[in-house]
This record gives structure tokens, sequence and C-alpha cells, in this order.
């Protein structure tokens, strides 16, 4: 067992309760955090190796994975305000015992309506009887461990190491990064008996929310209640979340009202709606300050289970999909599916299509799953309209989230960076990038249509049998995904979307497919022009004996009430052929 998780387990059995009841609470501040416990806890928190992969499986062993974010949060613990401090506490010790956490939870509650609140733990610290100790523990910690005193983020740190010639004049150094975030399924978060919005902005008193245009129209009054019941002040950013809005100038408002409202370094920005959003939003946050933590609030499929709790964030540019972004992701990420109800089903079938890829190439259960599921996915907008809570379709839609949330995170984490290009979850993205806003597809039926190409790749060398080839197409099928486009005959087209993927992916081109069976995966990393257009022309064949040769139901944004992005396109073209014509070209855009 970890110092950490004895340390915890010992203050939770040794710990007075009286203080808690007292009514001064600078009283109570002194009594509980001048305790021998107190102090074994607070010192086993600070040098905690809490980005460890030990230390999360020590959590996990004792069933405590619910406390393990805040236990790492609280690495920083002299930086925090009293509120956040003793919030964070109640929810590490509830983790372990939820009646000592109830005890907990009414204290804070009590410190987070009052101004003493807003002290910083360590400012207390310093003016109680054990001053002394603390001054000198923070005189350590200024060159021991600058995170735990001075953190930009509690979320983040960073290490480096230097060697120089004598002269200082040839240096080499290396530099890591360790982040942390949390990813929850969670039903009805807009609930206020739901905490876990709350906890994370009550001690900031304010949040500030950027939410799809869309999503305001149906949940606006909701989430503006929400906050309005725990007195958290909101500040709501409205904004339209079409692929067509997804270019650099929506970020460039979003920046402008980040600094409008004085968004700190260390306040996390929410984030509500689908994938567009949270690739704008995300970058967004990104960029202020360099870094600015966001909660990402999923209310799509696609955001759900991957652009949500997605590190790579980014907008489109001069008509390439996500040509500008960076690694960032959400320190905390919510898929909630009772936001499905009031999807239209072209929406579901388009997020369906990011669940298919990970069953494919990572995790041959959750195909099986959808193979169960079924349409019936659509028709009950995942257990959310005409069944009940425990109806099987229900605990299946659950567990479908659940598999691919879990396929998607473990793919995508362990190369945070994309420090290299084995990455099971591009499956599907290899060529349609190239083509996607070209045809005006939704992104969903672009990656289907990328999925089916690969899977007969795969097939042709191979990789997979002709019995896995077509269970993979009739799934993605059976959806009533798009399989074919005649997009794909344009050579010209498909090889300019492969050559820019090799630039993408550091000179290879690395394309997932699905190799030995179904739920494993591997890479083609070489593939010349002509064997990609006789590919096509057999793929076609393929296609030509599905249902409607392979032509998915509402396959186009426009067919869903969204703008046609190929017109940006066709804007970016021109722009990209005459650029003396910039300024009127990027006004259309």
């Amino acid at each position: 067992m970890t110092k950490t998780i004895s340390a915890v387990k010992a203050f939770i059995d040794t710990y007075d309760s009286e203080p808690l009841t007292y009514q001064d609470l600078d009283d109570a501040i002194e009594a509980i955090c001048c305790s021998v416990e107190f102090r074994s806890l607070l010192l086993a928190l600070i040098e905690s190796n809490a980005f460890s992969e030990e230390f999360g499986k020590e959590f996990a062993s004792v069933e405590a994975i619910s406390g393990l974010s805040a236990c790492r949060r609280l690495r920083s613990s002299l930086s925090l305000s009293l509120g956040s401090f003793f919030g964070l506490l109640t929810e590490l010790t509830t983790a372990f015992d939820a009646a000592i956490g109830t005890e907990w939870s009414l204290f804070s509650n009590r410190l987070y309506q009052s101004d003493l609140g807003k002290t910083k733990l360590l400012a207390r610290l310093l003016s109680s009887r054990d001053a002394d100790f603390y001054q000198e523990l923070a005189a350590h910690l200024v060159k021991a461990n600058p995170h735990a005193l001075y953190p930009t983020s509690s979320y983040r740190e960073s290490r480096g190491h230097v060697v120089s010639t004598l002269d200082g004049l040839s240096i080499e150094a290396v530099m890591s990064a360790s982040t942390f975030t949390s990813i929850k399924v969670l039903e009805n978060s807009l609930d206020p008996q739901q905490h876990l919005l709350r906890d994370m902005y009550i001690a900031f008193k304010r949040c500030v929310c950027l939410i799809d245009q869309n999503v305001e129209r149906y949940y606006g009054q909701k989430i503006e209640d929400y906050f309005h019941h725990h007195q958290i002040r909101l500040d709501k950013l409205v904004y339209r979340a079409m692929e067509v809005d997804k270019g650099i100038h929506t970020v460039e408002r979003m920046l402008g009202d980040f600094k409008r409202l004085g968004v700190s370094r260390n306040e996390p920005v929410l984030i509500v709606g689908g994938g567009v959003l949270s690739d704008t939003g995300g970058l967004a946050c990104a960029l202020y300050h360099r870094n600015t933590p966001y909660v990402m609030l999923s209310t799509s499929i696609v955001s759900g289970i991957d652009a949500g709790p997605s590190p790579r964030t980014c907008c489109d540019g001069f008509g390439y999909k996500n040509l500008f972004g960076a690694y960032h992701a959400p320190i905390l990420s919510i898929t909630d599916r009772s936001f499905f109800k009031t999807l239209h089903p072209g929406w579901l079938r388009h997020g369906i299509a990011e669940i298919i890829k990970m069953a494919v190439v990572k995790n041959v259960e959750l195909f099986e799953a959808l193979e169960e599921a079924g349409s019936q996915l659509i028709l009950s907008r995942f257990g959310t309209v005409h069944c009940q809570p425990d109806d099987e379709i229900s605990r299946r839609s659950q567990r479908i989230l659940g598999l691919a949330m879990q396929s998607y995170v473990e793919a995508e984490y362990d190369n945070l960076y994309e420090t290299h290009q084995c990455r099971p979850h591009a499956y599907g993205h290899t060529w349609s990038p190239g083509f996607e806003i070209e045809s005006g597809l939704l992104h969903g039926h672009a990656v289907a249509i990328g999925m089916g190409f690969g899977a007969y790749l795969s097939y042709r060398l191979n990789w997979i049998s002709a019995e896995e080839l077509h269970r993979i197409l009739r799934l993605i099928s059976s959806f009533e995904l798009s399989l074919w486009h005649d997009i794909l005959l344009n050579q010209e087209t498909l090889w300019a979307a492969q050559e820019k993927m090799v630039q993408k992916r550091g000179g290879n081109l690395a394309a997932p497919l699905p190799k030995g069976e179904i739920g494993h995966c591997g890479y083609l990393n070489s593939l010349t022009r002509e064997q990609l257009h006789e590919a096509i022309l057999g793929y076609q064949t393929i296609c030509a004996d599905y249902p409607r040769q392979g032509i998915g139901i509402e396959p186009l944004c426009r067919d869903v009430g969204l703008e046609d992005p190929s017109t940006t396109f066709h804007s970016s073209v021109e722009l990209i052929a005459h650029p003396e014509n910039g300024a009127q070209m990027l006004s259309e855009v």
C-alpha cells in the first residue's frame, strides 16, 4: 500500500470530528490544521507520486478511483483556497468512507459560503500555532517541489534535465510533462442533485461556459437553473457550431471573449456541445494563456466518446480538416446520454461511426455489442426514449458507451502528443479528411467510407478474411452509414489526401487497418497511386451489392440541416489559387 493511501486511511481512522461542528470556522480550521493527523496527511499528499501508473493501480485495488483525481490535485494543497482544499478532501475521504465524507462535505459547504473559504491554505497555516513548521516547509518546497507551492495548474507538472560543456556554449536538454484528466459516463449531469459540475466551479464562484447554439435552444435554461441553484455565476457564451464554423475565425472570437471576461489561467472553462465546439473551444483554451483548463460536457456521440475526451484540439483551414491544432486534453470529460434524446437520427448515425472505429481495430467485445444492439440504438436514442432505465437496450447502450470510451482513451492517452503513428483510433481517418469537406459529407459518413475502404484494403492484403470483411461492412451498413460516395472516383482528390496524410504523419502513411481478426490492428505504410486507384475500383464493386449501393441515409451535412462545407472548400481553393483576392475570399469564408 502506498504511503499516500496509508496516510488517508490513518487520517480517516484517527481524526477528531468535533472541530467540524464548531460555530467559529476559524477556530475549527485551527483545531483541524494543527493536529498531528492533519500534518501527516498533508505531507503525504504533497510528496505523493501522483502521476505514476502504480499510484493509480493502488487506488483501483482499494476501489477508491472516485478519489484519485482529488488526491492528485491535493499535491498542490498549499496553493489552494480553504474552500477548494476541504472540497477536495471531501471527495478523497468519501471514496474511502462515505459516512466520513458526509461530515467533511457539510464542513466544506460552510466554508464555501463564508469569506474564510477564499483564504489560501498556506496563508492560514502561516498564521497558526504551527507557523514555524509551515514556513520551513514552504521554503524547502520552493526548490524541492515548486509544483506543490506555486502551480500554474494542479493538473500538470513538468520535469527536465540539462547537460552542457564547461563553457556553456553547447547544451543538451530533455523535457517531459505529465498531465491527468478524468472521464465520466454520467446520467443527468444538470440535475441540481448531481454535484460533479458544482464541485468543479463552486470555489471560483463563477463558470465561463461555451455552449453550442443548438444545445442552448434545448438546454440553455436548464444550465442556467443548475448554476443558479448552486449560487455560481454563469457567464454564457453561445456559439454556432456547424461544420462550416470550424475555422480559425471562430477560435479568435472565443479568445476575445475569454479576454473580455478575464478568464484566469487556472479557471476551467466549461464547453457544452458536440464535436465542432469541443475541437474549436478546446483549441481556444490551449491558446489562451498557452494553457487554460477546460471541462467538456458532451452533448453528442462524437464528442461523448471521441472529440470530447480527446487531447487533439483543432480547427479546419484552407479546405483541409483539422489543419491547425494543439494537444490539450480537458481536465474533466462528461458523457451524458440524456442529451442524446433530442438528437436528429442523422447525428446518431454520424456518431456511431466513431464507436465502430474502435470496435473494428481495438475491441471485439464492443463490435459484438454493436451487432446485438443494431438499429435499436438509433430508434431508442441510446436507451433514452421509448424505454425504461432497466430495459435491455438501456443497459446495452451504457455498456457500449463505456467500452467505446475505455477503448478510445487507452489508445489516445498512451500517445498523447502523437509522438508515433501506431494509432488505432485513426482507422477510417486516412483518406477521409481529404474528401470530407469537398464532398459535403457528414464526418461520420466520411469516416465510415474510410473504414469500409480500409477493411477492403486489409482483405486484399490477406490480413482479414472475406467473411470478416463483410461482417465489418454489414455492421457499418446496418446503421445506415455510407460505404461509398462517388468522390472516391476523383483520383486527384484521393491521391492528394494520401500525400497530405503522409506529411501529417511524419513521412509515413501508417494507415491503421484490421489485421489478423476483428478487434486487432495493423498498419499499411505503402500504397502507390496505381494501387490506390485499383483498390477503389474493386471496392466500388463490393459496395454495389449493399443496400443503396453503399450510399448511406442522410450522408450530407445539408441532409441534417447543416450548411454545406464544400462551399467553404471551394472558397479556400480559390483563395490559395488567387491570394490577391484574400480579403474578399476570407470574408466569404
